[in-house]
């Protein structure tokens, strides 16, 4: 609890979280309000239409935040101290990631019931709300992806250490490497199935919709895919902790 209150400290003491919690509010329930009044009033909207672009963007503010989290200490050389206070460094380290896991999780909760919310109010014809179990899951698994994905991001922060270089490569992977996978001959979209944002999609949307987003074409269940996905982010943690070990702060 010592640890999570230092790191708490230490996060909130900049600007770069409060700015990038704000931008992805901002994105996901401005895209939201984006689809709502674009939408032909013949047209219903479903629920995973209406988070679907807010969410993409907001997964990548959420991993920004999180990289920023871990390579800002090593900018200003502040890890050191970290390291000096709790040798063993892998607590601070995990101390860390579950913190920002924390703060990624309130905000995907609220990013999407905001959403849903301003979408109902805007669309009150449309039977938007929480019916079914995939309604749920549309909405209140934003913030565990939210999470999983800081996780991730943080993992990569402390192996890379540089914030350029590590946002470079989230944002480049997340917004390109798996889309242009699918166009490898043959085997491109056998290895599409398994690349861990497009088994986070199945999660958050299932099967094929109507009307709404393109589905993810993972061969696993909802539930299976989140495990998928949160396996993947705890094995990259656990590769970062080892080499955190054994080079210098």
């Amino acid at each position: 609890m010592n640890l999570l209150a230092v790191e708490r400290i230490k996060l909130f003491s900049t600007r770069s979280p409060w700015w990038c919690a704000l931008i992805t509010l901002a994105l996901t329930i401005g895209f939201a309000a984006i689809i709502a009044s674009a939408t032909s009033a013949d047209s219903p909207i479903t629920i995973s239409a209406t988070l679907y672009g807010g969410t993409q963007f907001g997964i990548a503010v959420v991993m920004v935040l999180a990289a920023l989290a871990v390579t800002t200490e090593y900018r200003f050389n502040t890890i050191r101290t970290t390291f000096q206070a709790v040798p063993h460094r892998s607590p601070a380290l995990i101390a860390k990631a579950l913190l920002v896991a924390l703060v990624a999780l309130v905000i995907g909760e609220l990013a999407a019931f905001g959403a849903l919310g301003l979408g109902m109010l805007m669309r009150p014809n449309d039977g938007l709300g929480l019916h079914t179990a995939q309604d749920w899951m549309n909405v209140a698994g934003l913030g565990p992806v939210f999470a999983i994905s800081a996780v991730l991001a943080v993992a990569l922060g402390i192996l890379i250490r540089h914030s350029a270089g590590a946002i470079a490569l989230l944002l480049i992977y997340y917004l390109a490497v798996e889309e242009l996978v699918q166009i490898i001959p043959k085997v491109g979209h056998h290895i599409h199935e398994w690349l861990p944002f497009n088994v986070a999609n199945k999660f958050l949307r299932g099967s094929a919709m109507v009307d709404g987003p393109p589905p993810s074409d993972s061969p696993l269940s909802p539930g299976w895919a989140l495990a998928y996905f949160a396996g993947i982010a705890i094995v990259f943690l656990l590769v970062a902790l080892g080499v955190a070990k054994k080079r210098d702060a």
